[in-house]
């Protein structure tokens, strides 16, 4: 999801709440354009401008840092979901459907580098159980935001499963096309299965 986080300050951030942020948007935008492995604490210090013994302080490891950079991503993406859902029809099948017009949009954004929870999955999945937990859990709140919808249409409860994978796979073929197309394709692909699901349950 955007991270929303082109901007960079030119002042050092002065409470420890807006240090704290300063660095977490510091760090999820190095991670996120190079690899959380190509981004070592010297870099992160020279992007956010904070001493080593202040980012230390604020986080005892890199894993910490992690951790937190992926729950304000949660929070973002969380938030953009219920936007769609919120703006995007009066119907559950519209709503479904706006999911996909939100990753349209998001795919179109010049510094999409595909899901954040993704990449560090692919990055720090099999050594570090903790992070792996916690994306886990990301995919599976996503997939029971689309299960509520679903129920809401009165279609198998399958159909979210199927709905999630299309939103997740067009997430690395966009990464890796560097275009929207796949969002639409999934769109339609979502269209048929929602419309083969509510005919079938008639």
């Amino acid at each position: 999801m955007p991270a929303k986080t082109r901007s960079r300050s030119t002042s050092q951030p002065q409470t420890d709440q807006a240090i704290r942020e300063h660095v977490l948007i510091s760090a999820d935008r190095l991670y996120y354009s190079r690899g959380i492995h190509n981004v070592g604490m010297d870099a992160l210090r020279a992007e956010a401008a904070v001493s080593l013994k202040r980012l230390y302080q604020l986080f005892p490891s890199k894993e910490n840092l992690v951790e937190a950079v992926l729950h304000r991503r949660r929070h973002i993406w969380n938030n953009l979901v219920e936007t769609a859902i919120a703006t995007g029809g009066d119907t559950p099948r519209d709503q479904l459907l706006a999911v996909y017009d939100m990753l349209a949009n998001w795919f179109d954004e010049d510094d999409f580098r595909g899901c954040v929870f993704i990449n560090t999955f692919g990055e720090l999945g099999a050594t570090t159980p903790h992070i792996a937990t916690l994306i886990r859990d990301h995919k599976a709140d996503f997939q029971r935001r689309l299960a509520k919808l679903v129920t809401e249409t009165g279609a198998p409860a399958t159909l979210a499963h199927q709905l999630a994978i299309l939103a997740e796979g067009a997430q690395t073929t966009a990464a890796i096309a560097g275009t929207n197309t796949a969002a639409h394709h999934a769109r339609t692909a979502a269209t048929t299965l929602i419309d083969a699901a509510l005919a079938s349950d008639n």
